[in-house]
């Protein structure tokens, strides 16, 4: 009888990973470089957001000049990026939202259309860009609250404590910065710059859940275009009577095309793809950003308090993005 053979077995060729196994992996390696690119994309929202303040007070003016009034600038904005937002819809025949997503774009349109810009105009001529940027740095932690809640996530305790620094580090920044807890008392456009807060938490959470089935960029055209025929009639009712300085208009074409329109664009997408909890704490970076767009704007001057306090800020931001949130 023959032997049996002693060979070694040829190795067996490797099993072809299932489709499900391969889809998983890409979507592990994808997820991170995903989450980078929300984030810069919220950064580069940020950035544009960060002339609003700033420009505002250009539009606006002061008690003692007055340019455009705050509702005129509030609502006017609103009515010049609905019409931009007419022609983006149209040139790239976006379809009309599901009914489903109208309730949604509502409540955007409350608080980024309506709320936010409205409040904060009002409030610019009363106070200084650099005081209003202070009050902005409550924002981020009122995203992420809001973001929490909405998508259901859970951030860890070290995201809420970089988060918590954050906030701690512009206030006390605010401090140092006025001089004293009593040069910080509560102005009463304080109180409408906190409801501004909370309009944009409200608006910057729905409108990034709304972007993850919807582009970003078609969130805030229908928001806007929802909202025109409200803000088209009471912008006209509320136009300048008297001829205003080129400046002031300048500043309202800005806040219109920027902070109501372009700015959106990456700020929605950002949250969409990095997560409305994460890259809400880039907004942290917003008060500095204002406050050295108000140095020459506006006359501000920037200390060395300031930049180190902008470069701690930085590194709460970049500490809050490496901490898990489930």
């Amino acid at each position: 009888m023959p032997r049996a053979s002693t060979l070694p077995a040829p190795p067996t060729a490797p099993t072809a990973p299932a489709g499900d196994d391969r889809a998983g992996h890409a979507a592990g390696i994808a997820a991170p470089r995903l989450r980078a690119r929300g984030l810069w994309l919220g950064a580069l929202g940020i950035l544009i957001f960060s002339l609003t303040l700033p420009m505002t007070r250009v539009a606006v003016g002061t008690p003692e000049a007055p340019q455009l009034s705050g509702t005129f600038v509030a609502l006017g904005r609103a009515v010049v990026a609905a019409l931009l937002s007419a022609a983006f819809l149209l040139a790239t025949r976006a379809p009309l939202p599901r009914r489903a997503d109208w309730p949604a774009l509502a409540v955007i349109a409350a608080g980024v259309v309506f709320g936010f810009p409205w409040f904060t105009s009002v409030a610019m001529r009363h106070v200084e860009a650099v005081h209003a940027s202070v009050i902005v740095g409550v924002l981020p932690l009122a995203t992420a609250g809001v973001g929490a809640w909405l998508h259901r996530q859970r951030p860890s305790a070290g995201f809420w404590g970089c988060a918590a620094l954050g906030s701690a580090l512009v206030v006390a920044f605010a401090l140092l910065r006025h001089g004293g807890p009593g040069a910080v008392g509560l102005h009463p456009a304080d109180l409408l710059l906190l409801a501004a807060m909370a309009c944009a938490a409200v608006g910057y959470a729905w409108g990034g859940r709304l972007s993850q089935r919807m582009p970003a960029e078609q969130v805030i055209c229908w928001a806007l275009l929802l909202a025109l025929p409200l803000t088209a009639p009471l912008a006209w009712a509320t136009r300048p009577a008297t001829p205003v300085g080129a400046p002031a208009w300048w500043a309202f074409g800005y806040v219109a095309v920027f902070s109501m329109w372009l700015g959106f664009f990456a700020w929605y997408r950002g949250l969409a793809e990095g997560g409305t909890v994460r890259v809400s704490q880039v907004q942290l970076l917003q008060p500095f950003l204002s406050m050295l767009v108000a140095v020459p704007l506006l006359g501000e001057r920037l200390d060395a308090v300031t930049a180190a306090f902008g470069v701690a800020v930085v590194a709460t931001v970049f500490a809050g993005k490496r901490m898990p949130v489930r």
